[in-house]
């Protein structure tokens, strides 16, 4: 009897590695948001690191969180890195291609509490009233990471983050937008989208 239940258990184990083996290696979580503001203040608040604090939503999470920045001062080789808490972990961003008001990639590293490195994309698109922002990240799963999203949805997980960094995004570029009289031609209250 017990060498069934051992079978059984055994067969269970192996169904369960090959579901997880031929789950998709790799991934791609986006959101997007209409800002009405032009492309110009929003990648100001996206290309320079020190910007960061006023939008992003892992910032609030740690208030004791140390923040280092080295390499460029904003664009292309400018680096940004964090040491916190159980909730924001440990981990480096390094802007590699700045393309101004059109796109900014980043390579995200992310060392505790799990080691990965992803590519995080911000492109923004100039529309009637504003503009059109969309924030990207796309990589590879590891076993281990395959397996964590057989029980998790990590689209919804990560997409809840960069809904509210967008909506974040949104009241500080339109905000900054009112502030130096520039402004689209015809404004709206813009929208969040997924």
């Amino acid at each position: 009897m017990l060498g069934a239940i051992g079978l059984v258990l055994l067969a269970a184990v192996v169904l369960l590695v090959i579901i997880i083996a031929t789950r998709p290696d790799r991934f791609r979580y986006e959101r997007r948001a209409t800002i009405a503001a032009p492309a110009s203040v929003i990648f100001g608040l996206l290309n320079d690191f020190h910007q960061w604090t006023r939008w992003s939503p892992w910032e609030g999470r740690d208030p004791s969180m140390t923040r280092t920045h080295a390499g460029a001062p904003s664009g292309s080789g400018a680096v940004y890195s964090w040491v916190g808490n159980s909730k924001v972990g440990e981990g480096r961003m390094t802007i590699t291609e700045s393309q101004p008001s059109q796109r900014i990639a980043i390579k995200l590293e992310f060392i505790k509490p799990w080691t990965a490195t992803n590519l995080t994309e911000f492109t923004l698109k100039p529309i009637s009233g504003g503009s059109d922002v969309n924030w990207a990240m796309s990589g590879s799963y590891n076993f281990m990471a395959k397996a964590f999203s057989l029980f998790m949805n990590m689209d919804k997980l990560i997409g809840k983050d960069f809904e509210q960094g967008l909506a974040q995004l949104k009241g500080v570029a339109e905000m900054e937008s009112k502030g130096t009289g520039v402004m689209p031609a015809a404004t709206g209250p813009g929208t969040l989208r997924t």
